[in-house]
């Protein structure tokens, strides 16, 4: 008999796989700081000098005499200012706190890096770098002593706006996993526990300096939330 002593083959359907439509939903929160914030883009006059340093190639090493340094331009530099002139902070800068921040929440940092994202006001004049408006303060010129990578000091005039500072964060998140709270808390634990500018928390570089802090002042249905203490007197 034909097929005798072969097992019988067995026909299988294979499972059918089905992938869900993405559910992202936009809210918008507004934020204030609590702190100052201190800009510190890397100006395009730093990264001229540095083409024209790594043209030259190696040479013998020896003490260089010091150009005259322009405090103004590095102030005005120190800012990401957008094709409409006003100034912001990168987008990526309130993401990446966030996905920061969510490591003390038990989520994991490599998935809400798929579940985050922030929306841009505009773009940077000279690189494109999404950005977030700054509202409520004009900039002024910060020079400060700083310690530089080979451990050399130095002053460095960078712009900062006084506590008090305000932006609207677009926030898009995947509402499977997510509400609108759950992201509004997020964000107020990154302005706390993170920060944004120079000096912030959860620097890469050193403990912080206090600054770059903020808070959630109005809720994911838009009704303002009370300012905290730290934060109800506006500097002038």
């Amino acid at each position: 008999m034909a097929g005798r002593g072969k097992a019988a083959i067995k026909s299988e359907t294979p499972e059918r796989i089905v992938i869900k439509s993405p559910n992202f939903e936009v809210v918008e929160l507004g934020i204030r700081g609590d702190a100052q914030l201190v800009s510190n883009n890397f100006s395009q006059e730093a990264i001229d000098q540095m083409k024209v340093e790594q043209e030259k190639g190696s040479q013998a090493k020896g003490k260089k005499s010091r150009e005259k340094k322009d405090f103004e331009a590095g102030y005005q530099g120190s800012m990401h200012v957008s094709e409409e002139g006003w100034a912001g902070i990168p987008a990526t800068a309130f993401r990446a706190a966030m996905i920061r921040a969510c490591s003390t929440c038990g989520i994991e940092m490599t998935k809400a890096k798929m579940c985050f994202f922030i929306l841009a006001d505009g773009y940077e004049r000279l690189r494109g770098t999404p950005l977030v408006k700054i509202l409520q303060r004009e900039p002024e010129r910060f020079d400060a002593y700083v310690r530089n990578s080979n451990g050399s000091a130095d002053i460095r005039a960078r712009a900062r706006w006084t506590r008090g500072w305000e932006c609207v964060l677009r926030v898009r998140f995947d509402k499977d996993l997510f509400s609108a709270e759950t992201v509004a808390n997020l964000v107020e634990r990154a302005g706390i526990s993170v920060g944004v500018g120079a000096g912030r928390p959860f620097s890469t570089i050193s403990a912080g300096q206090g600054w770059g802090t903020f808070n959630v002042i109005s809720s994911p249905e838009g009704d303002v939330a009370p300012a905290p203490a730290s934060a109800s007197t506006k500097a002038a």
